[in-house]
């Protein structure tokens, strides 16, 4: 069978070679080397050259379609930031207990965010103000307010959003003093009308930092004692590092230790320094503390009563708390100290003192050698003696004077007492002669 690749009037006789024209070119006609090869057509010729662009190559159109695709990208990606926004600001936050925070009036809403980021209520100010100029200031949904608002642990950022649009202010607190064992700060709480929960264990001594603490109508018992935890944890870090390097403690729990006895030693925060330069003093000497309150704490332990002045067998009776049986520190804090003592123990004076007695005014006075203080030991004791007899005066004097009183009562005639005219008194009818 004879097979044609040319121009359907170029004839192939005997298979011999032949030449024809395809779109205007010469084609050398070359026989096929097999029924396949046969069987392929030739490569289709080439499309001639255009003289004038396509339609879709017009400046115009490229322009508006590179517009149109940095438009889709822009709208792609708007709205993945969105989807990203929505997603963290229903995100639990990263607060891990329920906290307070004072919102000053005409603070700003930046100053609000940040704040509010660095407490560590809202992981990120920047989605917050997203959010703040979304629902504020596009949707029209209410103002931050000023005032003092409490915070759930992880809380979203709606809900932050949402207590300081709504304005709601704490209405109650506690108030918790310094120097109260942990079992004393338990009982306060548990008898606090306002305060739901039970404690299930009372807190390591020295574990909670005593302040007024406010809260919401959610927290419970447990709540405030997680916060009081979180705080005194808090402002622990901070001082330790800020701490003189030649103090006498070595570890943050040495620094509550010893803070928990200069917190009992004295209430004025004037000497807390200057006590607790003595007891460093004297750790540095390798003397024992001899504090009496380490005493009280070995005795009756959390409960902090006592209903007479310390004995001579208790100052000699052995426990862990007994400063002046024991070398160093004792093995807990005998209480929850303040910020003042905390600060006392970390910076303490700069002093050569060893002891100190009381001076009768509610102070101390300081000493650095023994004979120096048995002095002021033995005016104390002189002082003592004044205070003692004119509190016994004054105590005699009242009874007589509640005696007189109950005897001019029996002799007043009933509804006279205490009557008052503009002149003075009303004076006493005259008594009838006794039969």
């Amino acid at each position: 069978m004879n097979f044609t690749r040319d121009h359907p009037s170029t004839a192939n006789t005997g298979g011999g070679a032949m030449a024809g024209h395809v779109a205007g070119r010469q084609v050398a006609n070359v026989p096929p080397r097999s029924p396949t090869e046969a069987l392929v057509p030739l490569r289709p010729p080439e499309p001639p050259e255009r003289d004038e662009p396509e339609v879709n190559d017009h400046p115009f159109l490229r322009m508006f379609d590179g517009l149109f695709n940095f438009i889709f990208i822009m709208l792609c990606a708007a709205m993945a930031v969105f989807y990203f926004v929505r997603v963290e600001f229903d995100r639990p936050g990263p607060l891990a207990v329920s906290t307070v925070l004072v919102v000053p009036k005409g603070e700003g809403t930046s100053a609000i965010a940040e704040r509010l980021e660095r407490d560590g209520i809202i992981a990120d100010r920047r989605i917050f103000m997203t959010s703040i100029l979304y629902f504020m200031y596009l949707k029209g949904q209410g103002s931050l307010k000023a005032g003092e608002y409490q915070f759930d642990k992880h809380a979203t950022m709606r809900e932050v959003l949402d207590t300081l649009v709504e304005g709601k202010s704490i209405q109650y607190r506690v108030t918790l003093p310094e120097g109260l064992t942990s079992q004393q700060i338990v009982e306060r709480l548990l008898a606090h009308p306002e305060l739901d929960g039970a404690i299930p264990e009372v807190p390591a001594e020295g574990s909670l930092l005593p302040d007024t603490y406010s809260f919401g109508t959610k927290d419970t018992r447990q709540d405030v004692i997680q916060r009081m935890q979180h705080a005194q944890k808090k402002f622990l870090n901070k001082v330790w590092q800020e701490r003189n390097p030649d103090i006498m403690v070595n570890t943050p729990e040495e620094a509550m230790i010893l803070a928990s006895i200069v917190e009992k030693e004295t209430g004025r925060a004037e000497e807390r320094p200057h006590v607790a330069s003595v007891f460093h003093n004297r750790l540095r000497k390798r003397m024992r503390l001899q504090s009496d309150p380490t005493i009280i704490y070995g005795l009756f332990g959390g409960a902090g009563i006592r209903d007479h002045p310390i004995t001579q067998e208790e100052l000699e009776r052995e426990n862990p708390w007994n400063t002046y049986k024991i070398d160093g520190l004792p093995p807990t804090p005998i209480g929850n100290p303040g910020r003042a003592a905390i600060e006392a123990v970390l910076k303490p004076a700069q002093t050569n003192d060893l002891y100190f007695v009381a001076d009768g005014t509610g102070g101390h006075v300081f000493a650095p050698t023994l004979a120096e203080h048995n002095k002021n030991v033995a005016n104390w004791r002189k002082i003592e003696r004044e205070i003692r007899a004119k509190q016994e005066a004054e105590a005699a004097a009242a009874a007589a004077a509640a005696a007189a009183a109950s005897d001019l009562g029996a002799l007043l005639p009933e509804g006279e007492v205490g009557l008052m005219v503009a002149d003075g008194p009303v004076p006493l009818p005259p008594r009838k002669p006794a039969p």
